[in-house]
Formats: structure tokens, C-alpha cells, sequence
């Protein structure tokens, strides 16, 4: 199975697919662009806040534009077959990152179907496995169609600090743990379903899909495998599928 698949992203109709969490975030936004341009589909890759400054090699995208004009028209020359990025400026602080368009643009855009595929990072997660949303963020479309949730798997058994959490104090109150603690399943399931957890601010009518990754370690699969199963004991689910996966591999296990 390849991640195109396990999203279920029709390859006959657009898509505005959103990422939002921590733990492989850009990884998988470039792994889902890749694998659609192969499909000879024009996508573009953004986000509503800001992403690290993309590197051509390593993420394989065909066009960077970098403008703050709000026009669409900068993108009427889109071929087929191609990843575009797009930002509104660059931000250099401590790490250069892409600023992103405001999610109104993105929704106009989406609709003026310019590219088959809209693919948007709507929050941060300053490189860490595992976070909870502030009370600002995601800033995900009001039209996004898919909605992937992301997790890294390394954070379980990990102590719940500031090296391994991002925004702990809101972490510790959603998943109902205390920092210094031990990261365990149940703690990353608390997170997935609540309302103030990783789907948090996502649109009503868009689908979720959790997306467990960082499983090429055995031990992390085990990990994956048993959330899943507790998730599916659960009532009343609000997301489609739990997808376990290695997106620095470009490997999904389910």
C-alpha cells in the first residue's frame, strides 16, 4: 500500500489535503506530492504558518515561487507533472522558513482549481514527535477535504518534556498527564480524541486520518499497533483511518 492509497486521495477529483501535528509533518506533505506527481497531477505545497525553507534536493519540488501579491495569476503557467511551492515571504531567524498564505487565499485558490491538489502544513511543531494545538492554531481551510493528523512514534516512552513535547503545559492538560512523565499509548490516544487534541479547529466535513509515524523501529510499530487497537475499541470515532507508517522511508505498514 502506498500513501496515496491508504489516504484514500482520489486521483479523479481535487483534494485540499491538510497536515497538522508534529513528528514528520513536511516529510509526509512532500512524500503525498511526490507520489501525485507521478500520476502527472499539478500540486502545490503550502502552509497557512510557516514551514522550514524547502531544499530542492531533498524534497524533489519542481518550483518555488515566493510571492506576497495575493494573485492568483502568478500561477496560471502550472504545468502538469510538477510540485510547485509557495510562500509569501521568508522569515530568517534562527532556522530560514517560508512564510504561508493566509487560509482565505488558500481556499480561493483551491476553488479556482489552478492545481489538482492543494497540499497545506497548518501548524508548527519546531521539529518535536508529539504537541497539542495552542489556542490559535491549526489554521486549516474551511474547504479542506482531508485533514492528516501526525504523530512520532519516537516520543512513546519518552519522559513528557520539553525535548520531546511541544507546547507541554497544553500537552499535559489535554492527554491528562504531568510533566517528567512517562509518554505512553494511552496518553497518544487521549490526544487523538480530544476535542482540544490533534484534530482540534478542523473544519466539520472534512475527513481526518491519523497518521502514526517514525514505525521503521519494531518497537515503534508495536507502539502504532496497539494505539490502533485501542482506537478501535473506541465509540464514536471522528477520523476514517489510524495509518501506521514510515514516511522517511516512503514505507506505509497499514
Amino acid at each position: 500500500m502506498d500513501i496515496i492509497e491508504a489516504l484514500d486521495i482520489s486521483l479523479n477529483k481535487p483534494e485540499l489535503v491538510c497536515l497538522v501535528g508534529g513528528g514528520g509533518k513536511t516529510t509526509t506533505m512532500f512524500a503525498i506530492a511526490q507520489a501525485l506527481r507521478f500520476f502527472k497531477k499539478r500540486v502545490l505545497v503550502t502552509t497557512s504558518t510557516h514551514i522550514c525553507y524547502p531544499d530542492p534536493e531533498r524534497e524533489k519540488y519542481d518550483k518555488l515561487i515566493v510571492d506576497n501579491t495575493d494573485d492568483i495569476a502568478i500561477f496560471t503557467d502550472t504545468q502538469k507533472e510538477t510540485i510547485t511551492v509557495f510562500g509569501t515571504g521568508i522569515v530568517t531567524a534562527k532556522v530560514k522558513k517560508l512564510a504561508g498564505a493566509s487560509s482565505q487565499f488558500i481556499e480561493k485558490l483551491f476553488l479556482q482549481k489552478v492545481f489538482d491538489y492543494i497540499l497545506v502544513e497548518c501548524d508548527g511543531s519546531k521539529r518535536k514527535p508529539i504537541k497539542a494545538p495552542a489556542s490559535y492554531e491549526p489554521v486549516v481551510p474551511d474547504n479542506a477535504t482531508k485533514t492528516i493528523g501526525v504523530i512520532g512514534l519516537d516520543a512513546i516512552g519518552k519522559p513528557i518534556n520539553e525535548e520531546f513535547v511541544h507546547r507541554l503545559d497544553i500537552f499535559c492538560d489535554v492527554v491528562k498527564r504531568l510533566p517528567g512523565e512517562i509518554l505512553d499509548e494511552e496518553a497518544v490516544v487521549n490526544l487523538i480524541l480530544s476535542p482540544a487534541g490533534l484534530f482540534k479547529g478542523v473544519p466539520e466535513g472534512c475527513e481526518k486520518y491519523v497518521l502514526l509515524n517514525k514505525a521503521e523501529i519494531l518497537q515503534n510499530r508495536k507502539y502504532a499497533q496497539n494505539i490502533s487497537a485501542r482506537l478501535k475499541n473506541t465509540d464514536n470515532l471522528s477520523f476514517i483511518k489510524c495509518i501506521i507508517a514510515a514516511m522517511a522511508d516512503n514505507k506505509v505498514y497499514s
